[in-house]
């Protein structure tokens, strides 16, 4: 069986099993896997099974899928390996992970860590509570308490994990111990060991018990593991005599980290339940402080973030028109409004001396955050020197398009919008670049879309742009925007829409430009009934007065 492995555009990567005789992927709430991305189509792309072989077909996407920076046509079939692009989403296709071996109840102990916890943590019963057992629990919570103040201190990563080690020598005794803890992929990664783990050294248990004390959160026993089915086909079992293992994960509210496990070869060491106890106790000790630690490094990572972002955020606004230019003959309003603190989008409304027309460029580009910030910059230094000699709108996309592919991966692009208007004719030429469709509003309340005349900016080598031209008589306007306008959604999931914004504008479209504006952001706040706006919104307006 094959798995995906899923990196959407926001949020973490996940993994998705390909159980099913067929898998729509898209941004529509009915698509099998729903990907927040909102450069996806609805319905983008399915991948179907034709007996053992797994296969996919794009579904008519606006801006295409890719297998392997290779952009399909047609079905293709897909192997172990294989990469699959969706706009800023990514499907990795793994094989699935092997079946967990059975257990063998006779050489084997597994109890739920949980459960062990909570038994140990709990006084005696009444009936129970003579002097020894009384004496047994006051030690080890003397124990356990003399553990956590050793471990309290202000402590690095390595100096905690070998002091925990340290703790697990001390009232274990085992011949080896080792501190495994997940890494972001999932994959366990031993930090600590003792005796320190030579380089290619296998570890002294099996993959499969691994994954019933971290996946399960499962304390293990293993009695001897020579005669265990675990152990029957590991050689350095076999050649290091070590036949007595105890293993507890390391837990956390949302599952095991990582674990402690610990060998001893019988004639030195066999470990019994009541070591098995003590362990797990040892372990929560350890996983507890492993967490403060994880939550000390990412508030001062958070802190250190906070200070960046808001540099980048005062870079990006100097990137921004400190003022509109004034056009004889025009009324023009532009502004940016950010969802985080640095923004994707990026607009320019300026005049040239040569052809002496204004130009207006809005930008939104792939994915959000400081990477998006930076694209941004690109873009924007890009298309500067072509906008200033003069080129006409589809050339300027077309040059930025071919330098963009160079520098950045394919899940690294931008639509836009590139318009040359001249003042005293009203004819503007443009070009929209995967863009949503500008709105020409007429002086009598028609609306017209703008649509696109190629693909965004960096998706496609060598793809060409085509212009368009409309002209603007006195009273019409124009207003370019961002899908942080039509794509915003309310509770329930409906989008905010095109309809609806050019609707809007119709209505509204005498009013001075900052007054629509604030009229578009209040009916968008409005629709969203309290629901956080999760992409940029950026606003162009230009109006020729009527004469």
């Amino acid at each position: 069986m094959l798995r995906l492995r899923v990196t959407p555009a926001a949020g973490e990567p996940f993994e998705r099993l390909v159980d099913a005789p067929s898998l729509t992927v898209g941004r529509a709430h009915g698509a099998d896997l729903v990907l927040r991305d909102r450069f996806l189509s609805r319905r983008h792309a399915r991948l179907f099974l034709d007996g053992e072989r797994l296969w996919i077909e794009d579904l008519g996407s606006q801006n295409g899928t890719l297998v392997n920076d290779r952009r399909i046509d047609g079905p293709v079939e897909l192997r172990p390996g294989d990469v699959v692009r969706l706009s800023a989403s990514v499907l990795t296709v793994e094989e699935a992970a092997e079946a967990p071996a059975p257990v063998s109840s006779e050489t084997a102990l597994f109890r739920p860590a949980e459960e062990i916890l909570a038994s140990r943590d709990a006084p005696p019963p009444p009936a129970e509570r003579s002097a020894e057992t009384l004496e047994r629990y006051a030690e080890r919570l003397r124990l356990l308490n003399a553990v956590h103040q050793a471990l309290a201190r202000s402590l690095g990563l390595e100096e905690l994990l070998e002091l925990i080690l340290d703790r697990v020598f001390d009232h274990l005794r085992p011949e080896e111990a080792a501190l495994y803890l997940k890494d972001p992929g999932g994959e366990l990664r031993c930090l600590a060991s003792r005796p320190p783990a030579a380089a290619g050294d296998q570890p002294f248990f099996s993959r499969s018990l691994a994954r019933e004390v971290t996946e399960k959160g499962l304390a293990a026993l293993v009695v001897d593991a020579r005669s265990d089915e675990r152990f029957s086909a590991a050689e350095s079992i076999e050649i290091s005599g070590v036949r007595s293992i105890a293993a507890a994960p390391l837990l956390e509210p949302g599952g095991a980290t990582g674990m402690i496990a610990l060998s001893s070869r019988l004639r030195v060491r066999q470990f019994d339940e009541e070591d098995l106890a003590l362990l797990v106790s040892l372990a929560s000790v350890a996983a507890l402080h492993l967490r403060n630690l994880a939550l000390a490094e990412e508030a001062a990572e958070r802190r250190r973030m906070a200070a960046e972002l808001a540099l980048a955020r005062r870079i990006q606004v100097g990137l921004l028109p400190a003022a509109l230019p004034r056009v004889p003959g025009w009324e023009l309003h532009a502004g940016s409004v950010p969802s985080r603190e640095v923004s994707g989008d990026y607009y320019l409304v300026t005049l040239r001396e040569e052809p002496g027309d204004c130009v207006l460029m809005v930008v939104d580009v792939s994915g959000k955050g400081i990477a998006a910030a930076l694209l941004t910059a690109s873009v924007e230094a890009l298309a500067a020197g072509f906008l200033e000699v003069g080129l006409p709108p589809e050339e300027v996309c077309d040059r930025v398009c071919r330098r963009l592919f160079e520098r950045t991966p394919p899940e690294k692009y931008a639509t836009a919008f590139v318009a040359a208007l001249e003042p005293g004719t009203g004819r503007l030429r443009y070009a929209s670049a995967g863009h949503n469709p500008g709105l020409v509003v007429r002086r009598g309340g028609a609306t017209e879309a703008l649509a696109s005349t190629g693909p965004p900016l960096g998706l496609v080598a060598g793809a060409r742009r085509g212009g368009a031209e409309r002209v603007l008589d006195p009273g019409d306007l124009l207003v370019v925007y961002t899908d942080g306008y039509t794509e915003a959604a309310d509770r329930d999931g409906e989008e905010y829409g095109a309809e609806r914004l050019a609707a809007l504008c119709s209505r509204l479209r005498e009013r001075p430009l900052a007054e629509l504006a604030r009229a578009v952001e209040q009916d968008l706040a409005g629709f969203a009934r309290g629901e956080p706006f999760h992409d940029d919104r950026t606003l162009v307006l230009a109006r020729r007065v009527a004469g």
